[in-house]
């Protein structure tokens, strides 16, 4: 599946977008934004899974203020490197960046159809922060350590969302996900799926320390689900 880099341009500069296009050529866009490790092998397995499944897939270099091009892979040195890089991030800034990224998205030749954002993590936050931020056909958060105190904006959402968490994450209280299931009960549009044997980090197949085999396919297979009902290709 082809690859490239586009560059987006903001008021203070400009950053990395990486693209991988489908093998049909053209496909509905997915933004991917990363963990705090960066657009590294991770991301780019993720990105070419997305391909696979027909989607224009594009990531941005969030920390491209800070290091730009940062991407390594989680070990317990580089997860004190990356939190201490993203002690730094100025969250505000980043959401414009992302809604800069997805107007580029928009705009690329291949993309056809709707378009949404799939974030890990650190953006798995973001993704929902974008959600309230600018409509989208289909957003999809996992394990975001900023939602349970973000709840607010939930009344800002007008397009669908899926939350996904792990029942035995230690740096999301069970209790702080149970917030999230009360909160979107109800809602059209909102669904959320808990892993109760999954820790954080529980999808990162590139990470020994954070993979967990059995809700990392769950959760995917939910999420290819949504996606396929939410922003389909054409060959779903």
């Amino acid at each position: 599946m082809p690859t490239r880099t586009e560059t987006v341009t903001v008021d203070d500069g400009g950053f990395a977008l990486h693209v991988r296009t489908p093998a049909s050529g053209t496909g509905p866009g997915l933004l991917l934004i990363q963990e705090i490790f960066g657009v590294g092998e991770y991301l780019r397995e993720v990105a070419a899974d997305l391909a696979a499944l027909g989607y224009v897939v594009a990531a941005p270099d969030m920390f491209w203020r800070i290091r730009p091009g940062w991407a390594v892979e989680a070990t317990e040195e580089t997860v004190r490197q990356s939190m201490r890089i993203s002690s730094r991030f100025d969250e505000a800034k980043g959401v414009d960046d992302l809604v800069a990224s997805l107007a580029r998205l928009r705009d690329l030749p291949e993309v056809s159809g709707g378009t949404g954002a799939l974030g890990f993590c650190f953006g798995g936050t973001l993704a929902y922060l974008l959600a309230a931020r600018t409509r989208l056909d289909a957003a999809v958060s996992f394990y975001g350590s900023g939602v349970p105190g973000r709840l607010d904006l939930l009344d800002r959402i007008s397009g669908p969302v899926q939350f996904h968490f792990g029942g035995s994450d230690p740096f999301i209280e069970r209790g702080q996900v149970a917030e999230v299931e009360r909160a979107v009960d109800g809602r059209p549009g909102f669904e959320i799926h808990v892993q109760e044997d999954g820790g954080h980090a529980f999808h990162n197949r590139t990470a020994p320390m954070f993979y967990q085999p059995g809700p990392a396919e769950r959760a995917w297979a939910l999420t290819e689900t949504y996606l396929a009902e939410k922003l389909p290709t054409s060959g779903r």
